[in-house]
Protein backbone atom coordinates (compact mmCIF):
# COMPACT_ATOMS: atom_id res chain seq x y z
CA UNK A 1 0.00 0.00 0.00
CA UNK A 2 1.34 3.55 -0.39
CA UNK A 3 0.79 6.73 1.91
CA UNK A 4 -1.28 8.06 -1.01
CA UNK A 5 -4.06 4.73 -0.90
CA UNK A 6 -4.08 5.01 2.88
CA UNK A 7 -5.02 8.69 2.78
CA UNK A 8 -8.13 7.84 0.77
CA UNK A 9 -9.24 5.23 3.44
CA UNK A 10 -8.69 7.60 5.98
CA UNK A 11 -10.19 10.47 5.01
CA UNK A 12 -13.43 8.10 3.55
CA UNK A 13 -13.58 5.77 6.94
CA UNK A 14 -16.87 5.18 8.58
CA UNK A 15 -15.92 2.18 10.73
CA UNK A 16 -16.87 3.65 14.19
CA UNK A 17 -19.58 6.62 15.42
CA UNK A 18 -16.54 9.42 15.18
CA UNK A 19 -17.14 9.81 11.72
CA UNK A 20 -20.59 10.98 12.15
CA UNK A 21 -19.69 14.00 14.75
CA UNK A 22 -16.38 14.87 12.59
CA UNK A 23 -15.72 17.56 9.57
CA UNK A 24 -12.39 15.61 8.29
CA UNK A 25 -10.61 12.53 9.16
CA UNK A 26 -7.24 13.84 9.86
CA UNK A 27 -4.14 11.98 7.49
CA UNK A 28 -0.76 12.44 8.69
CA UNK A 29 1.42 15.28 7.66
CA UNK A 30 5.12 15.92 7.12
CA UNK A 31 8.33 14.50 5.79
CA UNK A 32 7.76 11.12 4.28
CA UNK A 33 10.99 9.63 5.16
CA UNK A 34 11.25 11.01 8.70
CA UNK A 35 13.65 10.05 11.30
CA UNK A 36 11.16 11.12 13.67
CA UNK A 37 7.13 10.40 14.26
CA UNK A 38 4.97 12.54 16.67
CA UNK A 39 1.86 10.71 17.17
CA UNK A 40 -0.76 12.58 19.19
CA UNK A 41 -3.96 11.74 20.61
CA UNK A 42 -6.70 13.11 18.12
CA UNK A 43 -7.27 15.97 16.45
CA UNK A 44 -8.81 19.39 18.16
CA UNK A 45 -11.76 22.01 16.73
CA UNK A 46 -10.07 23.52 14.37
CA UNK A 47 -7.53 20.86 13.36
CA UNK A 48 -11.24 19.23 12.75
CA UNK A 49 -12.30 22.22 10.29
CA UNK A 50 -9.32 23.02 8.63
CA UNK A 51 -8.13 19.51 8.03
CA UNK A 52 -4.79 20.09 9.07
CA UNK A 53 -2.48 18.69 11.73
CA UNK A 54 -1.68 21.16 15.13
CA UNK A 55 -3.10 24.52 13.68
CA UNK A 56 -4.81 25.20 16.33
CA UNK A 57 -2.88 26.60 20.22
CA UNK A 58 -1.22 23.50 20.74
CA UNK A 59 0.02 23.73 17.53
CA UNK A 60 1.48 27.07 18.83
CA UNK A 61 2.78 25.46 21.50
CA UNK A 62 4.66 22.69 19.52
CA UNK A 63 5.87 25.08 16.99
CA UNK A 64 7.86 26.63 19.95
CA UNK A 65 8.94 23.09 21.44
CA UNK A 66 10.22 21.85 18.67
CA UNK A 67 12.09 25.95 17.57
CA UNK A 68 13.60 25.22 21.51
CA UNK A 69 14.99 21.93 20.18
CA UNK A 70 16.17 23.03 16.62
CA UNK A 71 14.01 20.60 14.72
CA UNK A 72 11.24 22.29 11.64
CA UNK A 73 8.09 20.59 11.08
CA UNK A 74 9.20 19.64 7.52
CA UNK A 75 11.83 17.01 8.68
CA UNK A 76 9.47 15.15 11.07
CA UNK A 77 5.57 13.05 10.21
CA UNK A 78 2.55 13.70 12.63
CA UNK A 79 0.18 12.09 12.88
CA UNK A 80 -2.64 11.05 15.33
CA UNK A 81 -3.42 7.56 17.11
CA UNK A 82 -7.35 8.90 16.41
CA UNK A 83 -8.11 10.45 12.81
CA UNK A 84 -11.32 12.11 14.05
CA UNK A 85 -12.09 14.45 16.89
CA UNK A 86 -13.31 13.24 19.80
CA UNK A 87 -17.02 15.05 20.52
CA UNK A 88 -16.46 17.78 23.47
CA UNK A 89 -12.50 16.09 23.69
CA UNK A 90 -13.63 13.46 25.56
CA UNK A 91 -11.67 10.19 25.83
CA UNK A 92 -11.00 7.93 23.27
CA UNK A 93 -12.65 4.48 23.91
CA UNK A 94 -11.29 1.15 23.41
CA UNK A 95 -12.99 0.27 20.64
CA UNK A 96 -12.00 3.59 18.50
CA UNK A 97 -8.44 2.76 19.36
CA UNK A 98 -8.53 -0.50 18.02
CA UNK A 99 -10.62 0.54 14.90
CA UNK A 100 -8.52 3.22 13.95
CA UNK A 101 -4.98 1.91 15.05
CA UNK A 102 -5.23 -0.08 11.73
CA UNK A 103 -4.39 3.38 10.24
CA UNK A 104 -1.71 4.31 12.84
CA UNK A 105 0.22 0.74 12.04
CA UNK A 106 0.03 1.51 8.26
CA UNK A 107 1.19 4.71 8.66
CA UNK A 108 4.56 3.07 11.11
CA UNK A 109 5.37 0.27 8.73
CA UNK A 110 4.92 2.97 5.35
CA UNK A 111 7.12 5.92 7.01
CA UNK A 112 9.21 3.97 9.23
CA UNK A 113 10.60 6.38 11.38
CA UNK A 114 13.55 5.01 13.77
CA UNK A 115 12.18 7.16 16.08
CA UNK A 116 8.27 7.13 17.05
CA UNK A 117 7.43 9.32 19.86
CA UNK A 118 3.80 9.76 21.46
CA UNK A 119 2.15 12.58 22.51
CA UNK A 120 0.63 11.82 25.89
CA UNK A 121 -1.10 9.51 27.54
CA UNK A 122 -3.50 7.47 25.09
CA UNK A 123 -0.96 7.20 22.54
CA UNK A 124 1.93 6.44 24.62
CA UNK A 125 -0.02 3.33 26.17
CA UNK A 126 -1.32 2.53 22.29
CA UNK A 127 2.41 2.26 21.54
CA UNK A 128 3.65 0.42 24.60
CA UNK A 129 1.37 -2.08 23.97
CA UNK A 130 1.96 -2.59 20.47
CA UNK A 131 5.65 -3.06 21.14
CA UNK A 132 5.35 -5.24 24.27
CA UNK A 133 6.23 -2.26 26.61
CA UNK A 134 4.77 -2.46 30.24
CA UNK A 135 2.82 0.48 30.83
CA UNK A 136 3.29 2.34 34.47
CA UNK A 137 0.14 3.14 36.64
CA UNK A 138 -1.43 6.65 35.71
CA UNK A 139 0.20 7.63 39.45
CA UNK A 140 3.43 7.21 38.05
CA UNK A 141 3.13 7.85 34.09
CA UNK A 142 5.04 11.33 34.02
CA UNK A 143 7.78 9.49 35.32
CA UNK A 144 8.47 7.63 31.10
CA UNK A 145 8.18 11.35 29.61
CA UNK A 146 11.69 11.97 28.23
CA UNK A 147 12.79 8.27 29.09
CA UNK A 148 13.79 6.38 26.14
CA UNK A 149 12.45 3.30 25.63
CA UNK A 150 13.84 0.26 22.99
CA UNK A 151 11.37 -2.03 21.17
CA UNK A 152 12.23 -4.45 18.05
CA UNK A 153 13.59 -1.78 15.76
CA UNK A 154 12.14 1.63 16.75
CA UNK A 155 13.40 4.00 19.80
CA UNK A 156 10.53 5.22 21.45
CA UNK A 157 10.58 9.01 23.21
CA UNK A 158 7.12 9.63 25.52
CA UNK A 159 6.59 13.25 25.43
CA UNK A 160 4.21 15.21 26.93
CA UNK A 161 1.36 16.47 25.05
CA UNK A 162 1.87 19.92 24.17
CA UNK A 163 -1.31 20.90 25.18
CA UNK A 164 0.03 20.15 28.77
CA UNK A 165 0.99 23.85 28.41
CA UNK A 166 -1.81 25.09 27.60
CA UNK A 167 -3.31 24.10 31.13
CA UNK A 168 -0.17 24.10 33.15
CA UNK A 169 2.28 27.01 32.09
CA UNK A 170 4.42 25.61 35.13
CA UNK A 171 5.86 23.22 33.60
CA UNK A 172 7.38 24.51 30.34
CA UNK A 173 11.11 24.28 31.45
CA UNK A 174 9.92 20.51 31.78
CA UNK A 175 8.60 20.07 28.48
CA UNK A 176 11.22 22.24 26.82
CA UNK A 177 14.01 19.59 28.32
CA UNK A 178 11.81 16.88 27.37
CA UNK A 179 11.56 17.82 23.44
CA UNK A 180 15.47 18.92 23.33
CA UNK A 181 15.70 15.03 23.54
CA UNK A 182 14.21 14.36 19.89
CA UNK A 183 17.67 16.84 18.80
CA UNK A 184 19.79 14.32 21.03
CA UNK A 185 18.73 11.01 19.27
CA UNK A 186 19.29 12.68 15.76
CA UNK A 187 22.91 11.97 15.87
CA UNK A 188 25.43 9.64 17.65
CA UNK A 189 27.76 10.95 20.83
CA UNK A 190 30.71 12.67 19.72
CA UNK A 191 32.33 10.48 21.73
CA UNK A 192 31.21 7.16 20.02
CA UNK A 193 34.17 6.47 18.02
CA UNK A 194 36.44 6.13 20.69
CA UNK A 195 34.59 4.78 23.44
CA UNK A 196 35.22 1.72 24.71
CA UNK A 197 31.30 1.04 25.11
CA UNK A 198 32.19 1.35 20.75
CA UNK A 199 34.67 -1.65 20.81
CA UNK A 200 33.10 -3.80 23.74
CA UNK A 201 30.17 -3.94 21.13
CA UNK A 202 31.85 -4.94 18.00
CA UNK A 203 33.80 -7.60 20.03
CA UNK A 204 30.13 -9.14 21.01
CA UNK A 205 31.43 -8.64 24.67
CA UNK A 206 28.50 -5.53 25.31
CA UNK A 207 24.74 -6.02 24.30
CA UNK A 208 23.39 -3.34 21.27
CA UNK A 209 20.85 -2.44 23.79
CA UNK A 210 23.45 -0.26 25.59
CA UNK A 211 24.87 0.57 22.01
CA UNK A 212 21.07 1.93 21.07
CA UNK A 213 19.88 3.94 24.15
CA UNK A 214 23.01 5.50 24.50
CA UNK A 215 25.83 5.79 22.33
CA UNK A 216 23.33 6.42 19.57
CA UNK A 217 20.08 6.97 21.26
CA UNK A 218 20.06 9.65 24.67
CA UNK A 219 23.06 9.93 25.16
CA UNK A 220 23.24 13.40 27.08
CA UNK A 221 22.25 11.24 29.91
CA UNK A 222 24.79 9.19 29.81
CA UNK A 223 26.91 9.13 32.83
CA UNK A 224 30.16 7.84 31.28
CA UNK A 225 28.94 11.43 28.88
CA UNK A 226 28.57 13.85 31.21
CA UNK A 227 31.63 12.10 33.30
CA UNK A 228 34.33 13.07 30.05
CA UNK A 229 32.47 16.52 29.25
CA UNK A 230 33.02 17.87 33.05
CA UNK A 231 36.60 16.05 33.17
CA UNK A 232 36.34 13.39 35.54
CA UNK A 233 37.81 10.11 35.71
CA UNK A 234 35.71 6.99 34.59
CA UNK A 235 36.64 3.33 34.19
CA UNK A 236 36.58 1.38 30.92
CA UNK A 237 34.40 -1.01 32.47
CA UNK A 238 31.98 1.60 33.03
CA UNK A 239 28.43 1.03 31.58
CA UNK A 240 26.40 4.31 30.41
CA UNK A 241 24.21 4.14 33.29
CA UNK A 242 27.54 3.97 35.63
CA UNK A 243 27.23 0.55 36.60
CA UNK A 244 30.52 -0.61 37.24
CA UNK A 245 30.69 -4.16 35.10
CA UNK A 246 33.20 -7.03 36.53
CA UNK A 247 33.32 -8.76 33.11
CA UNK A 248 34.23 -6.36 30.78
CA UNK A 249 36.73 -5.34 33.89
CA UNK A 250 38.48 -8.61 33.25
CA UNK A 251 38.75 -8.11 29.85
CA UNK A 252 40.21 -4.66 29.99
CA UNK A 253 43.01 -5.94 33.02
CA UNK A 254 43.68 -9.09 30.71
CA UNK A 255 44.12 -7.62 27.51
CA UNK A 256 45.89 -4.16 28.65
CA UNK A 257 43.31 -1.94 26.70
CA UNK A 258 43.27 1.43 26.42
CA UNK A 259 40.29 3.87 25.74
CA UNK A 260 38.71 7.09 26.03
Amino acid sequence: MEIDELNKMIKGCKKCRLSVTRMNAMCGEGNLNAKIMLIAQAPGEKEDREGKMFVGPSGKVLDELLNKAGIKRHEIYMTNLIKCMLPKYRRPKQDEIKTCSYYLNEEIKLINSKILAPLGYYATCYIFQRYGILSPSKAEFSSIYGRLFLAKDKKILPLPHPATLLYNPDFKEDLIKNYRKLQVLLKDCKWYLVCPMKRFYEEGKLDKKWIELYCKGDWGNCVRYRMEEEGRFHPDWMLPDGTLDERLQKEVKYEGYHYL
